[in-house]
């Protein structure tokens, strides 16, 4: 790392994240009965902030896709890349991305497969939502814009992708945030019950397993997604202006099919691609992560929270954190708290 990114990192996590510690987090201390690298807050979702858009979107040619993203920041400095998840998109990051481009990073934020302005370039490709195939979209990104290695961070689809990364090709993953901790996928392992009332959390996979939700998800996307919002994030008093701002991204033409694929997938009940065969077999596997990491939970991880579940999956630098009152949009509900992360995760690589 430069003495100038240096610079910009201290200053970053001096006086702007002393504002940030005042504004979000308050005082983090370790919390009780649980690991010091662990630490928690008290934290007051955000109202929308006083970022709207990211400005023109790009797109590049990359793998499968021409994807579309955004790009904030200097283009020497130090890549980060923001991964969103289901049902959101790069607005999640929109106050994120000018937070980290003001400390000298390169921000760039892909709409995933299926989402916003990134299409298939060719009609003949299987609209195939399997979690191997969508962190090899970020890949073939990076290799389209010439970026090496870079910090990748990620929430609820972006997170278990951003995992992914860090585990099959670490040489390209600088240092790892993910929101809700280990999320790489175990076909087997998810074939197993839950509690009844876990099970109810997970209500809209199975409406997506048959056609009637299907049906309803494409008729009624908007308001579904709407819901899923709510009640995935019941704290965050978000205005209709910003839900719609990102709902457009659903309007993508391989929008539903992706996502139905994505979660038949996971449940075992519809195929993948043979060519994925040999890395999902390493991911089921649950390899250890190396690369340094900081792992975030919300109030929406429940008693998965204190991230004991999972820590031992991250054998390089790492901690944890709590950010309590928080939902599941951890981004764009506490922006602040994610840019210090990812701040904080690139300085354990110094």
């Amino acid at each position: 790392m430069s003495e100038h990114m240096n610079h910009h990192r201290r200053r970053f996590l001096g006086t702007a994240a002393t504002t940030i510690a005042a504004a979000s987090l308050g005082v983090i201390r370790p919390a009780r009965a649980q690991s010091s690298k662990t630490q928690q807050a008290d934290v007051a979702p955000t109202k929308p902030g006083p970022h709207t858009s990211f400005g023109p979107i790009k797109q590049v040619d990359a793998g499968l896709l021409n994807i579309g993203y955004a790009e904030l920041g200097p283009t020497d400095g130090p890549v980060v890349i923001l991964l969103h998840g289901w049902p959101y998109d790069i607005h999640s990051y929109v106050d994120v991305a000018p937070l980290l481009a003001s400390a000298g990073y390169r921000a760039i934020v892909p709409y995933l497969r299926g989402y916003g302005t990134t299409r298939f370039l060719s009609s003949e490709t299987f609209r195939n939502g399997q979690q191997s195939a969508v962190a090899l979209d970020i890949i073939a990104l990076m290799d389209a814009l010439r970026i090496k290695k870079a910090i990748v961070a990620g929430f609820d689809w972006g997170s278990r992708t951003a995992a992914i990364i860090a585990a099959l090709w670490p040489e390209r993953c600088k240092a790892l945030v993910a929101v809700s901790g280990y999320l790489i996928t175990n076909l087997k392992a998810n074939l197993q019950p839950l509690p009844p009332a876990a099970e109810l959390g997970w209500w809209y996979q199975y409406y997506f397993s048959t056609e009637r939700g299907r049906l309803g998800y494409t008729k009624y996307r908007h308001d579904f997604n709407k819901l899923i919002w709510k009640s995935a994030s019941p704290k965050w008093d978000f205005d209709d202006a910003t839900y719609d701002r990102t709902a457009t991204s659903f309007d993508n033409p391989d929008h539903v099919s992706i996502v139905m694929h994505n979660y038949r997938w996971r449940l075992s009940l519809t195929k993948g691609e043979p060519r994925y065969d040999a890395l999902e077999e390493k991911l089921s596997q649950a390899p250890v992560i190396t690369v340094p990491a900081i792992t975030i939970a919300s109030d929406f991880d429940g008693a998965a929270a204190d991230g004991q579940s999972y820590a031992k999956k991250f054998s390089g630098k790492y901690s944890h954190r709590i950010l309590n009152g928080i939902g599941h949009n951890v981004p764009q509900e506490a922006p602040d708290a994610f840019a210090k992360a990812v701040v904080e995760v690139d300085g354990y690589t110094a």
